[in-house]
């Protein structure tokens, strides 16, 4: 099957020779918060016991349910049009939550007509603080708080935050009944939890379940480090409560994964602990205050731990460096493994993702790194968010192609003024443009496709097409080699197996 490519010219083209993609996480994404900007001496303090939970058995939740449920309340929310000032993002979490077409949320109506949905939200202090999902109240026009007595307050908005669908919003009133916080990173998988909402505007409801799994990632785009349980959660249950059986929150229950709309016993929460970092920065600052480290990070597979002489598959793989960034400048590369983050081991991208975001920019933390099988530690210096960018290099000459190559079934051509235009490459990245590959090389099986830029092989340079040729000469039998590529704003490392074009 032949593959299509955006119009560019390619007057000359060069063949390669020669495994999964994996896509980069860039870390410490900053989305600003929305929300009153909270007074001087505001001041939110949270209970928390971080205690490990009791672990016995139990014949009735009766005694925490009565003990919890005060805490939980409705929250009902009215949107005015015009239909864009909803986010698709948000309208995607609404059709999952409040279940698209139905009385409980309209199926986003016309620019003149309100848009209604309902919610649930949890108390944390007495006096009026509520967490909630940020996708339950982002642009909501007026917000309606119904405590577990009945009465019915109006709420303003605090503070909230995209990245990771926490929202803080406030109630006036005094002595509240509120939640402890649990320390969530005790909870483990086969904890019973119960969660507390308000499904399709019922009325408090209670289910029982257990921690599934914990560290979910599902759309990879946010801050996630979701809890999973199978405890059932409905349309309406959104920023409701999820309890241990000591009644502490461990999670704000925000996503489902659901064919029907519905409970199909798979369920996400906010990890308290991650809760507690959030309402503390958008109580203090109406915004949450991310760390920078200034990289772009990767899983890391058996064939890319072969390729970099690693002796591990688990950590953050970097495949790229912001030029003048933290972690350059504290000496950490392309090609390093992070295994350790301030004395933390580090077992994915995303963990690192939240750890480097939890950091208080100005913050000096030890980074532990695989360089090549030989462990090095860097002292990094941690920024405030920011913008990054690749290294500028110039293009070379073009080469025709080897005999011998290593990337099989691959065609380049060099970059240009009008392709770099077509397909918004910027002028930063230097490379050879893929124009073709085969769809049954090894190349393809790996992930390299038309419109990657080859930025390196095996850790050398690559400027032009006619180095990319040079550089996959001669490989050695049986031996993967190391191709780093641009695509699509990022870059990636992909292990392209020695082997001949099927």
């Amino acid at each position: 099957m032949n593959i299509c490519l955006p119009k560019y010219s390619t007057p000359r083209s060069w063949l390669l020779t020669g495994a999964a993609v994996l896509a980069g996480t860039s870390l410490a994404l900053y989305a600003p918060a929305q929300g009153n900007a909270p007074s001087a001496n505001a001041k939110l303090t949270l209970k928390v016991d971080e205690t490990p939970l009791v672990r016995t058995a139990i014949d009735s939740y009766a005694p925490v349910v009565q003990k919890v449920t005060p805490s939980v309340v409705r929250i009902a929310v009215i949107i005015q049009g015009p239909q864009n000032q909803l986010s698709q993002a948000q309208r995607d979490f609404f059709r999952r939550f409040f279940g698209g077409r139905g009385p409980l949320f309209p199926e986003f109506p016309g620019p003149s007509e309100l848009e209604h949905g309902l919610g649930s939200g949890v108390i944390v202090s007495s006096d009026g603080y509520v967490v909630t999902n940020n996708h339950v109240v982002q642009n909501a026009r007026d917000i309606q708080v119904t405590l577990h007595d009945g009465r019915t307050l109006p709420a303003k908005v605090i503070g909230t935050d995209p990245q990771t669908d926490v929202a803080l919003i406030k109630v006036d009133a005094q002595n509240l009944p509120f939640l402890t916080l649990a320390d969530s990173d005790k909870v483990e998988v086969g904890d019973k939890v119960l969660a507390i909402g308000n499904p399709f505007g019922i009325g408090e409801t209670v289910t029982q379940g257990i921690v599934s799994a914990k560290n979910r990632v599902t759309s990879g785009e946010m801050d996630e480090d979701f809890i999973q349980t199978d405890a059932a959660i409905n349309p309406g249950n959104s920023g409701g409560a999820l309890v241990d059986t000591e009644g502490r929150l461990v999670g704000i229950n925000a996503e489902i994964l659901s064919r029907s709309g519905g409970n199909q016993g798979i369920g996400f929460a906010v990890p308290s602990n991650l809760v507690r970092w959030v309402t503390d920065s958008l109580t203090k600052y109406s915004r949450v205050e991310r760390g920078l480290l200034g990289v772009t990070i990767q899983d890391v597979t058996p064939g890319l731990a072969q390729a970099l002489k690693l002796d591990r598959t688990t950590g953050a793989l970097v495949s790229d460096v912001t030029p003048n960034g933290p972690a350059q400048a504290a000496g950490i590369k392309g090609g390093d493994l992070i295994v350790k983050f301030n004395n933390q081991p580090i077992e994915n991208p995303n963990q690192l993702k939240l750890r480097v975001a939890e950091m208080t920019p100005g913050t000096t933390v030890p980074v532990e790194v695989d360089r090549g099988g030989e462990l090095k530690t860097f002292n990094v210096t941690i920024k405030e968010l920011s913008g990054n960018s690749l290294a500028r290099n110039t293009q070379g000459a073009p080469t025709s192609p080897a005999q011998n190559e290593s990337l099989t079934g691959v065609t380049v051509t060099n970059l240009d003024s009008q392709t770099r235009t077509e397909l918004q490459v910027p002028d930063s990245v230097q490379g050879a443009l893929v124009t073709d590959v085969n769809q049954n090389s090894p190349a393809y099986d790996a992930g390299l496709r038309a419109g990657d830029v080859i930025t390196e092989i095996d850790h050398h340079t690559v400027r032009n097409a006619g180095e990319a040729v040079d550089l996959t000469q001669h490989p050695s039998k049986g031996e993967e080699t190391l191709v780093k590529v641009w695509s699509h704003g990022r870059s990636r490392y992909l292990a392209v197996p020695a082997g001949a074009e099927g």
